[in-house]
């Protein structure tokens, strides 16, 4: 894929700077050239005019395809920055809206994203048009000449015909569930921020080659296989990734995937423990955030505390200890690279199905 070029405007933070350049990368764009600021949020343009001057100056210079802009912008910040730059601007979802697009690979998946990408288009519908009315359309908007309510409503009836047919998807799924149940199996699913290591993992544990990779969003549609533990047969899936201030509606159209997240029997959240204090605090709380959404129970949860390899045993322990996750949780440090403490996570799983006395168990594997 050939890369773009970008201008990054984020926060001056370095959880953000890396994550915005790293969605930046997976969607295909090189970024030229970052901007940090404390604030994005000025009603006109997202920033003050002062920046607004010092992005005019170096976007001339460097002429990049797109300004990245990593927050959530109103239609009319969107339209008043891409009139000032002559350049099209594309805000924190809209670029992730490029990511899930390009990585969708199921007929599901696909359909999902559509819903996103629409729902994403009804919000800036009556701004665009109202624009349109004014004469004001510079190319890159894509605005039309439709009539407001013709324009709306057939978004709206896009959307309809899209949910329609997620329906019937998730429909299926519950028919897969039941036979699932009825057969005995016990689900096992692997939940976690993007890029946390969920599909190495899901690979270690199943001997599968699925796709990983640095790339965040690697995992967009869900891979259920069957695994053996101690001779009991249990299902395990992957699923999509999480990640912070992604939007209600972005939930919403992957819940038929996300929902199997719900009925499983035993829910593996990855957390990458080699990240940062903020980049922890952050993504924990955007985890549990979608979890909760996604009404999950949280006694069904255990902590995989992956890249352990990557720490001294005391800073694992302080990191422990700063988010609670040693004291009545259901918590194991593993190594989706090395395979360390893998197969004792089978055991755990199998011994918190079979009822055992959890808490004994697990502390074998809080090292030290």
């Amino acid at each position: 894929m050939e890369m773009k070029s970008a201008i990054l405007i984020t926060y001056d933070q370095e959880d953000s700077i890396n994550e915005a350049k790293g969605l930046c990368h997976t969607a295909g764009y090189e970024v030229v050239h970052t901007i940090t600021k404390d604030y994005l949020k000025k009603p006109k343009y997202g920033i003050s005019g002062g920046a607004l001057e010092n992005l005019v100056e170096i976007s001339d210079k460097l002429r990049p395809d797109v300004i990245i802009f990593d927050e959530i912008l109103k239609p009319h910040q969107n339209y008043n920055l891409a009139s000032v730059l002559h350049r099209e601007v594309l805000d924190r979802e809209g670029l992730i809206l490029e990511i899930f697009d390009n990585r969708a690979s199921s007929a599901e998946s696909k359909l999902q994203v559509k819903l996103a990408q629409l729902r994403y288009e009804m919000v800036r519908a009556k701004e665009k048009v109202r624009l349109s009315n004014m004469g004001e359309q510079p190319g890159f908007m894509g605005i039309g000449k439709f009539e407001v309510d013709v324009y709306y409503n057939d978004i709206k009836h896009r959307m309809q015909t899209i949910r329609s047919k997620l329906e019937k998807a998730g429909k299926q799924r519950e028919l897969h569930r039941q036979g699932r149940k009825r057969m005995g199996f016990k689900i096992i699913s692997l939940a976690g921020y993007t890029s946390a290591g969920k599909t190495t993992l899901f690979n270690k544990m199943t001997g599968e080659a699925k796709i990983q990779s640095d790339e965040l969003f690697t995992t967009l549609t869900t891979t259920t296989r069957r695994i053996s533990i101690n001779q009991e047969q249990f299902l395990i899936s992957d699923t999509v990734g999480f990640i912070s201030k992604l939007p209600a509606y972005m939930i919403d159209a992957f819940r038929s995937t996300l929902e199997e997240l719900r009925y499983a029997d035993i829910i593996i959240l990855v957390i990458d423990i080699s990240d940062t204090i903020i980049e922890l605090k952050k993504k924990i709380t955007s985890c549990m955030r979608t979890l909760s959404e996604l009404e999950v129970e949280k006694n069904k949860i255990v902590y995989a505390l992956n890249k352990s390899d990557l720490l001294e045993r005391d800073e694992v322990k302080r990191k422990m200890d700063l988010f609670g996750l040693d004291e009545n949780q259901e918590v194991i440090l593993v190594s989706a690279r090395t395979g360390e403490n893998v197969k004792e996570l089978k055991n755990l799983i199998k011994d918190i199905t079979d009822n055992r006395d959890f808490h004994k168990f697990n502390k074998n594997y809080l090292r030290g």
